[in-house]
């Protein structure tokens, strides 16, 4: 990871994190390295085509819960920078184990995380979706917007 720069560092340490699980960070480590393998079989660098793949995910709005005189509203906002990638991460992720499930185990995580990057990449897949549904969520919320105070 010597010739990456910060972002990237970052974003690689946050796919390792989000994943590790009482403290198997060894396992989780080669589980991303075989994924990234995998990326790299392709024509083009694993990295970048992760970095990529959650450009094309990360959502841009959303909304947040709001309790006004007794009356909760969905109040759409933007999303910081942090906040998207933090989102996207664990969006894959969890896609990725569910699908792992739904395979009642006869795939790899690997090969379902692989899956999902490469859907990601091709703005598609159950991640796209969800971004695609939280869009929908905050438009038809818009009209709330001006509760927003923060």
């Amino acid at each position: 990871m010597g010739g990456l720069d910060g972002e990237k560092k970052q974003l690689i340490h946050k796919l390792v994190n989000f994943h590790m699980k009482q403290g198997e960070k060894t396992r989780v480590r080669a589980i991303f390295h075989d994924t990234l393998h995998r990326l790299a079989r392709t024509d083009r660098d694993g990295i970048k085509l992760i970095s990529d793949a959650l450009e094309n995910v990360k959502p841009v709005c959303e909304v947040a819960k709001v309790r006004i005189a007794g009356i909760i509203y969905d109040v759409p906002g933007v999303v910081d920078r942090d906040r998207q990638q933090t989102l996207v991460v664990r969006w894959i992720l969890d896609e990725a184990i569910k699908s792992k499930k739904k395979s009642k185990n006869s795939l790899r995580l690997e090969e379902c995380l692989f899956a999902q990057i490469m859907d990601a990449y091709r703005k598609r897949g159950d991640v796209r979706k969800k971004r695609e549904d939280l869009h929908k969520l905050t438009s038809t919320n818009r009209s709330y917007a001006h509760v927003r105070w923060w």
